[in-house]
């Protein structure tokens, strides 16, 4: 398996790109929770009233029943106890479901008729006690006093004998003193609003799984996606290095082969006439009685070939690296390089106008000095190869926050982009690049017919260079 090293950039981007994901879906998460739960008690408070007004029109309905079954008697004006025992018959026998009955007290909490709790009969629950602490009895003579209506007590369902919430509708007959009512058990309504609330909480659960899961296949799609582009950048950074270090390889090379030269066509071929020279010098030692000067005239011409020989190294060595550069500073080194470049033979034309500037005002690192100093050669050899230019301006600026090179000439131009996308040219440009990234810097180039110019652009802050070599 394929192990690839995540770099700090590529993890910080993948965070990037993961965390606005997750924090999305976060939000989605909860907002669709608290909309669901918002929905639902809606739904549950619409349901319950709507339930709820069904069980009152179904007791009034009821109760109309019970009006009417008793009405002949009522309205017959008499009051006598036959009469009532009458209408408690009738009263018992109206039924309606398991636990739908009618149910009769007077006004003092004495119980006339209960159908399902006879044992009820003829107690006084005035003073009967529910669970919660409340008197039911006393309640519902209090409605029926007040016009009658529909009061909510707890009471013991006959057919459970557990206690549960009802839903009673009383009335008052003036002329027996009666309290008259019947009621529906609200249990179904409780387990309808249960049933309600089971059935929104699997529609959460199963939207919180839809979004699990659909933020878990769009993370691992980003992991993917972030692996596969690392796998690319990593072949193509691979390649890109085999390629430098190919290039490399070929550089040196060049440089040795071009040292090779230089010493072989230059010093060599001077130390060879310096040694011609001197060993001519016995000979011509015999034949100084007819010319005096003739030794003399030989041993300064070797002297001389010396002196050229060790300019020659001079120029060799300061190409490899100047003296001044480590002696000096960087501004020094450029404006001797400027100099010599004008007047040592580098151009092959006539006439060419160097312009330095290089006011360094503080002393830079020395990676600094290298890799400027190294862009300023490269740039000069490329002018002298490529451009044809009259004019050339090196400028060298220590700004606050970042040191800034140019290289401007006025010669023949280059497609920058061509240059860029073949391999095959552009090699001291890719070089220059970089040497400048390796800093955290930046190469910029504008070129046209008339007109070049590169720039080297390095970040630098003296405060935090100054604190790391305290630190090392």
């Amino acid at each position: 398996m394929l192990s690839v090293p995540i770099p700090g950039l590529r993890r910080k981007l993948l965070l990037l790109a993961l965390m606005p994901f997750m924090i999305a879906t976060a939000i989605i998460t909860i907002a669709v929770v608290l909309q669901a739960h918002v929905l639902s008690n809606s739904q549950r408070s619409i349901i319950a009233a709507a339930y709820r007004a069904s069980k009152q029109a179904e007791l009034r309905h009821y109760m109309d029943l019970a009006q009417s079954a008793i009405a002949p008697l009522y309205d017959s004006g008499r009051n006598d106890a036959a009469t009532r025992e009458r209408a408690l018959q009738i009263l018992s026998k109206l039924e309606f479901g398991t636990d739908g009955y009618f149910f009769v007290y007077d006004l003092n909490g004495k119980s006339l008729m209960h159908p399902r709790q006879p044992e009820l009969v003829g107690q006084n629950l005035w003073s009967l006690r529910a669970p919660d602490g409340t008197s039911p009895i006393q309640r519902l003579i209090h409605r029926a006093e007040q016009g009658g209506g529909f009061v909510e007590y707890p009471w013991r369902r006959p057919s459970t004998h557990q206690i549960e919430p009802k839903l009673g509708y009383v009335l008052k007959l003036d002329r027996w003193g009666w309290m008259i009512g019947t009621g529906i058990y609200l249990d179904d309504v409780t387990a309808t609003l249960a049933q309600i609330d089971q059935h929104a909480s699997m529609n959460i659960k199963r939207t919180l799984l839809w979004i699990g899961l659909t933020g878990t296949l769009g993370m691992l799609a980003i992991g993917i996606c972030g692996l596969a582009l690392n796998i690319t950048d990593w072949r193509s950074s691979d390649a890109k290095l085999k390629l430098l270090a190919h290039q490399v390889v070929e550089s040196q090379e060049a440089e040795r082969g071009r040292l090779s030269r230089e010493l072989h066509d230059g010093v060599s071929q001077m130390l060879v006439s310096t040694k011609l020279l001197l060993e001519s010098v016995p000979a011509h030692a015999g034949q100084a009685r007819d010319d005096p000067g003739m030794v003399d005239a030989t041993i300064g011409k070797a002297l001389a070939q010396i002196n050229r020989t060790l300019g020659e190294i001079r120029r060799i060595s300061h190409a490899l690296r100047p003296s001044m550069l480590d002696d000096f500073g960087l501004a020094a080194a450029l404006v001797q390089l400027g100099r010599e470049f004008g007047e040592t033979g580098y151009m092959p034309r006539e006439n060419v106008v160097v312009d330095v500037s290089a006011a360094q005002g503080k002393s830079l690192p020395d990676s600094f000095n290298t890799i400027l100093f190294r862009i300023a050669q490269e740039a000069l050899s490329n002018i002298a190869r490529h451009a044809a230019a009259s004019r050339v301006r090196i400028a060298l600026a220590v700004l606050p926050r970042q040191v800034m090179l140019s290289v401007m000439d006025n010669g023949r131009g280059f497609d920058c982009e061509a240059v860029h996308a073949d391999a095959q040219r552009g090699i001291g440009l890719r070089n220059m690049r970089e040497r400048v990234e390796s800093l955290g810097g930046c190469l910029q180039i504008d070129s046209s017919p008339g007109h070049t110019e590169l720039i080297a652009l390095i970040p630098y802050h003296p405060a935090a260079l100054e604190t790391a070599a305290a630190l090392t």
